[in-house]
């Protein structure tokens, strides 16, 4: 898959000179719903023996809208991690394009001349919700009006779970109360947070469970603070642990949030490493112990349940 990075207004040099089919969508989590949209986008390429092209945003609409502040922004995936779910879905080309003022300031038949028509899309696939300006004129019921039949129009339904939408909010409501196997049956994969391994105050190696602490972007989203079964991409294995997000306020009040992991069985230094983490079951919230020992107690049950989760998987 190639990835292609588009800043308005672009150059026709930077775009394949082909015929494809594209697929719409700002697509933050790459969730069932998403995919739902890409495999009817490639299912289409495949029959008109053409390539599959989806176009993405660096960030999201509602910073240039001012809507929310960029720091504010918590994503359920980086655009790497875009990248890597579209390549699992068989995409030819990724377009990233900058979401800047000028962008979101084309009319909505600019928006079909420019990035749709100029791209020789022959087929275009969004879900029924995609927008390409304010949506009581550039909703998926007008695209086929701005289009004068130079391209054809797939509008996906909606992916429901318990018969609700599949969403990014609804996953995002989810993470926020610590409910895993929802989040990752949304996702159709497990929920992935990406950091640095950093130098912490070492208490957890005290304790007799070092931990690696991982330093994380502030535009990432993290699950509720609690303890949680993970596992940790360190290289290229992917190693059984327990992981933390919280303030560690046992040993003192009003600390900032860290995110630690236990590696079961694991006895090396991995300070400086770019590692993953995989969310896979809330155990328990947060919450300050009387003593050391009582917080000792707690962790030793942790890791039990933590253990046999695995064994049971």
């Amino acid at each position: 898959m190639q990835v292609i990075e588009i800043r308005h207004p672009y150059h026709q040099e930077q775009l394949p000179n082909e015929p494809m089919v594209l697929v719409l969508g700002f697509f933050d989590g790459v969730h069932k719903g998403h995919q739902k949209v890409i495999e009817t986008g490639r299912k289409k390429a495949n029959e008109l023996g053409i390539k599959l092209g989806v176009m993405t945003f660096n960030q999201h609409p509602s910073i240039v809208f001012k809507k929310i502040a960029p720091h504010s922004m918590k994503y359920l995936t980086t655009v790497k991690q875009k990248a890597e779910l579209m390549a699992q879905q068989d995409v030819d080309y990724l377009f990233v394009v900058d979401f800047t003022s000028g962008f979101a300031s084309l009319a909505p038949q600019a928006f079909v001349d420019q990035y749709i028509v100029d791209w020789q899309a022959k087929v275009v696939v969004a879900g029924f919700d995609y927008t390409y300006g304010p949506k009581e004129i550039a909703a998926m019921e007008h695209l086929p009006t701005y289009a004068q039949q130079r391209f054809e129009v797939i509008t996906v339904p909606k992916e429901t779970l318990t018969g609700e939408k599949v969403s990014s909010t609804r996953i995002r409501q989810a993470l926020a109360l610590g409910e895993m196997e929802e989040v990752n049956t949304m996702l159709g994969y497990e929920y992935v947070t990406e950091g640095l391994v950093v130098h912490g105050d070492a208490r957890g190696r005290e304790l007799g469970f070092p931990t690696a602490n991982i330093q994380t972007k502030s535009t990432v989203r993290l699950p509720k603070e609690g303890v949680y079964v993970t596992e940790i991409l360190i290289g290229e294995t992917w190693y059984p642990s327990m992981g933390s997000i919280g303030r560690n306020d046992t040993f003192e009040k009003n600390r900032p949030v860290t995110v630690e992991v236990n590696i079961f069985d694991f006895h090396e230094d991995i300070y400086g490493e770019h590692v993953e983490v995989r969310w896979l079951d809330y155990l328990r919230d947060q919450e300050a112990y009387p003593s050391v020992e009582a917080l000792i107690t707690q962790l030793q049950l942790d890791e039990k349940n933590s253990r046999a989760y695995f064994t049971n998987r």
